[in-house]
Order: structure tokens, then sequence, then C-alpha cells
């Protein structure tokens, strides 16, 4: 646990319930932490993979991808920001409604569950409005209010889970008495349990985190009086540690005889000074440990509140968006299959430890601090098919924060086989930045392949699948980094080259033909184990400022290079083979492809 997140006060309530507390220390640290593979804990449910808002507000971006690639679970929104003043108080409901009904529905199609934001539609959305419900003890127009919402949200036949009013206990959401605010929780709850009964009810969502005393505690004992308790019991944590808000959060319903476990909702998750690789990994694992599930928040304000999935994403001077540092921590924690397996966490670090057949990972959570991080990893002979001869492959990539900006991928820092001893090895992470975050993976030691972004250096674009087509022949084109599996591509070595594989379409990446001629065309095709054309060898170039990722790609057939035409930055450019420039004077940055993953 790290003490910038938790009160002092809390961490004497909890000095008996909690596995570890201790301070974190602002300048460099060795730290240790370590993971156990021979004992586990259920398989992965992604409960740190939900967004507040984040989505256009026609809900028709960013692309499906984005969410998909990173096994999105929750999205929460209610319009908030459209308009201002907007939703009912202010005359302009309809907008906020289109907007939540438009989230909801793609929220749905991409798998997720929806939180519906009723504050935001009513229009208490921190903009000064003119009344509340219940102002001079008159609910006839927040009743009125709830009848419109009910059977809007009925009549789009999805599921919604039901957040009643979020941050009461502050004047920016709501700007009256809690006893006012009490009546309104007891209302609401009842007209939405009596129209959805099986529809959660989420609450108290406050600004707040548990605690014995104060706002929290009365909260609870009203709920518990007037049997009006929230299915699923939310709070915010910002900045804050899910382990010890969950332990309150079991201390404060005990005393009051409210059952749990029940679901707790972590709904607004990382503070603004937060949102970066090391510390969203953190929030990740903490998350995990504590068995809450979460939200990240969001703190963008007019158009980027709906766009940009909550701050994950950037978009370049043509508007397409681009990964941050932070969207890569959550796609490797998507890959993290098969069983959860137990950690131990340190001061300022906490592991997520996964094992499935024939590879094991993990994501190494920790920002606050810097300094080595020594990675025992135990047990690993009930690992499946990933110790031979007592050797393991071990793959050690950064993920960095690059101070906000786009990030084209993980960066590979270590790439080797290592000899185990007593069915355990040690990984040393020089976690060196502060916001930056490593992953560790585990493979046999044969798989000496790599996955990467391939990036163009003169335009700093990528290769990528065009269409995220399945078809033989598919041409092939730079497009602006983005992520998704048509830009991931697994280099498998053959024969001192290596085929190249689309992760997205399985297909192999070919030169059109079998062609020896200038400006063939690179495209994709099934497989072959004896074409040539389909195998590359990396030529690693060097010039003043490269970077030890860059490579040309030469196709052994024709001993050409993967070219993009006529020097081409536009998006869509297509992919050629061309005769290979000089790999040492810097004029060859149209066949220089910086592939992170690499271990250069």
């Amino acid at each position: 646990m790290v003490q910038r997140r938790t009160s002092t006060a809390v961490l004497a309530v909890l000095a008996s319930a909690l596995a570890f507390t201790a301070a974190a220390p602002a300048n460099a640290v060795d730290e240790s932490v370590s993971v156990n593979f021979s004992v586990t804990n259920g398989t992965p449910t992604y409960r740190a993979s939900g967004w507040i808002y984040g989505m256009t507000e026609n809900a028709s971006g960013p692309a499906d991808h984005f969410y998909r690639d990173v096994k999105f679970r929750y999205m929460r929104a209610g319009g908030a920001q459209l308009d201002s003043p907007g939703g009912w108080v202010s005359g302009k409901y309809d907008r906020r409604w289109n907007s939540t009904r438009a989230q909801l529905l793609r929220t749905r199609s991409l798998g997720g569950e929806f939180v519906l934001l009723v504050h935001d539609l009513w229009g208490a959305d921190g903009y000064p409005i003119s009344r509340f419900p219940g102002d001079n003890g008159d609910w006839t127009d927040y009743d009125a209010f709830l009848t419109r919402l009910i059977n809007d949200v009925r009549a789009t036949g999805a599921p919604v889970q039901w957040d009643l009013w979020n941050e009461p206990n502050i004047t920016a959401f709501w700007n009256r008495s809690q006893s006012q605010y009490f009546e309104l929780w007891r209302r609401t709850y009842q007209r939405v349990r009596a129209a959805f009964p099986g529809q959660p009810i989420v609450g108290p969502s406050c600004a707040c985190t548990p605690s014995t005393g104060g706002w929290w505690p009365q909260y609870l004992d009203f709920v518990r009086a007037n049997n009006v308790v929230p299915d699923i019991i939310s709070w915010h944590s910002l900045p804050g540690d899910p382990v010890s808000n969950v332990a309150v959060a079991n201390q404060t319903l005990d005393s009051r005889g409210i059952p749990h476990p029940r679901p707790y909702q972590i709904n607004e998750y990382g503070a603004g000074d937060e949102q970066n690789p090391g510390d969203g990994a953190w929030y990740v694992a903490r998350l995990e440990r504590a068995g809450a599930d979460g939200l990240r928040a969001n703190w963008a304000s007019a158009g980027n509140l709906h766009n940009d999935l909550g701050n994950l994403l950037v978009r370049d001077s043509a508007g397409q968006h681009q990964p941050k540092g932070e969207w890569w921590v959550y796609r490797f924690y998507a890959s993290q299959t098969g069983q959860i397996v137990a950690s131990t966490p340190s001061q300022a670090y906490d592991p997520f430890a996964t094992k499935a057949n024939g590879v094991a990972k993990v994501l190494v959570g920790g920002g606050g601090t810097a300094g080595n991080v020594a990675v025992s990893l135990q047990r690993l002979d009930t690992t499946s098919g990933i110790v031979q001869n007592n050797q393991v492959r071990v793959l050690v990539q950064r993920i960095p924060y690059n101070n906000g900006g786009a990030v084209q991928g993980p960066v590979t820092v270590q790439n080797s086989v290592v000899t185990l001893n007593g069915n355990a090895t040690t990984v040393n992470v020089p976690h060196n930045n502060i916001n930056d975050t490593y992953t560790i993976t585990l493979l046999p030691p044969t798989a000496n392949g790599f996955q990467t972004v391939a990036a163009a250096q003169h335009s700093q674009q990528c290769l990528d699948n065009t269409n995220l087509s399945d078809a033989d022949g598919n041409p092939q084109q730079q497009f602006p980094c983005e992520g998704g599996d048509q830009q991931l591509w697994n280099f498998t070595p053959v024969s001192g080259a290596y085929t190249v594989v689309n992760q997205q379409s399985g297909k192999c990446l070919d030169v059109s033909g079998a062609s020896t001629a200038d400006g063939a065309a690179v495209t994709q095709n099934t497989c072959s184990a004896n074409s040539t054309s389909q195998q590359f060898t990396l030529r690693k170039v060097t010039y003043s400022g490269n970077d030890p990722h860059d490579y040309q790609l030469v196709a052994r057939h024709s001993g050409k290079c993967v070219d993009v035409n006529g020097i081409s930055t536009a998006a869509r450019a297509p992919i050629i083979q061309w005769t290979c420039k000089s790999a040492d004077q810097g004029n060859e940055l149209n066949q220089t492809w910086r592939l992170w993953s690499s271990f250069g």
C-alpha cells in the first residue's frame, strides 16, 4: 500500500486487517515482490477494465478494437457536459438521453455492462443549476423525470445498472442537505426496484472511501433502516487503495448486519496525476487483490469527455485515435488468461500474475517511486509447457508513459533463456521512470520468436493489414499506429529468416506473385512453409539517432526491402518491395521499421 493513496486514519483502523502497510519513499528504492505459481485464485474477470464516458456523443467512436482488445467490461455515462446547462432541469433532456441511449446500446454490443448516471440526465453535472429534486418538499417534477427515464430505459430493451446519484456528499453534484438526499435515494430506489426488479442499483458513489465515521456510516445506517440497501456498494478512490477500501467496507457492513460479500464497485479510480502506466498497473493489481470492480476516472472536459476512451487515447492531426501507454497496460492485462496465481506485494509495487498452457504473465504494478524491482518467480514446475530442461524464456517489456503522448507499443528490454534454481528464478526489473511500468512473459525456451508492431521511421505509421481483411492477396498499407491486432505481427524464425504473420488475419506477409521486381506489392497470403517470398531477414539499421530496434525487412527470394511507396507520409500509402537503400546513411527511413518488441 502506498501512503499517498491512503490516509493515516484509515491505516490506523486497518493495521491488523491488511497484509502489509508501509509508506513509499519519494525517491529511488529497491523492492521485492513474489509470485507463487503453485497457488491459484480463480480465472481472470478483468475487474479493472471499466471507464467513465469516453465514447463520442453518438457512440460511433473510438473504434471497436480499442474496447475489445482490452476486454472492456463497463461504461458509466449519462450525457454529462452536453449543453451547459443541460439535462431535464434545463429543459434539454433529449440530447443527453439520446447520447446515453447510443452509448448504452454500443456498450452492450461490445459485451460491456452500462452504468446509468441519473444525476447527469437530471443536469447535476457540476454546472450551477436552479433546482434539485425535492426542493421545498416538492417531488412532482422529479417524479415526472423518473417516469420519463424509466420509460426510456424500458424502450431500449437493454439492462442497465442504476447509479442513482453521483457524489452526493459534495456540493458540486448535490448542493442540498443530506436528509434531502436520503429522501431522494429512498424514492428513486423504490421506483427503480418496482420498474426493474432484476436490474442492479448502485450507490452511494460518493466522493469518499469507506470510513468508520462521518458521511459513509450515516448513509449505511439510513439504507439499512429503510430497506433500500444497494445491490452494488460503490465509492470513489481518488486517490486511494482498493485493498484498504474493501477492508473498511467489510468492517462497516458487518457492524450493521448488511450481508456481504456483495459486489463492490470503485466506479472512479485513478486521480489525474495517477493516469499513467505505472499507477494504472498498480490499480489493476490492487483491484484484483481487493476483489472489487473498477471504472477508471475521466478528467476530460468539454467535447473530450465524450471521446478518447477516458484519456487512454490521443488523436493525431487528422483526428485518428492512437493509444497512450496506459492503454497498453490494459491490453496486456486482457491477454492474461488461464488462472490467477498468488503473489505478494511490496511497499510500492504489486504484481498481477496468471498462468495458462505454454505461457505465464506478470503485470508489475507500481507508481510513485522508482528503483529496481526484484520479481521472485516461484514454483515454475507447476506451470504447463513452459519449463523445458530446467529452463524458461524470460521476456521483459517496458510500457512507456511518453509524457502522455501516443505509444506505438511495449519495448523489449530482456529476451533471454534462464536456468532455474529450485524451480524458481528472480527477474530484476529496472523501474527507472516512476510513470512507466513493466511486464514479464514466461515462455518455453524454444519460443524464440516475438510479436511486435512495425513502425515506418519516415512517417511514424505502422505496417497495417488493410481494412482488417482475411483475404489472400490483400495489399498491406501504412496507417497511424493504433495497437489493434491488424498491426501486430508475429515473427517466427525459419532457417535464418522470419515468417511475419498478422495477428488479426493469421496470414503471412508476402511479396505478390513472388515477384523480384521493384514496386511489387507486399500482400498477405496463406502461410506456406516453403515460400521464400514469405520469408524476411532482419538487417540492422545504423545511422545517427537510430534506435536499436530499427531494421530493414529483406525478402529472402528477391533480396529487396519492404518499403513505403514513394516515401509517402500519407495514411493508407501502399507497401511495396524496392531495392534496399544503404542501411547506414539515414536516407532509408521509408524502409526502416522500428520493431519495438524485438530485442535490439
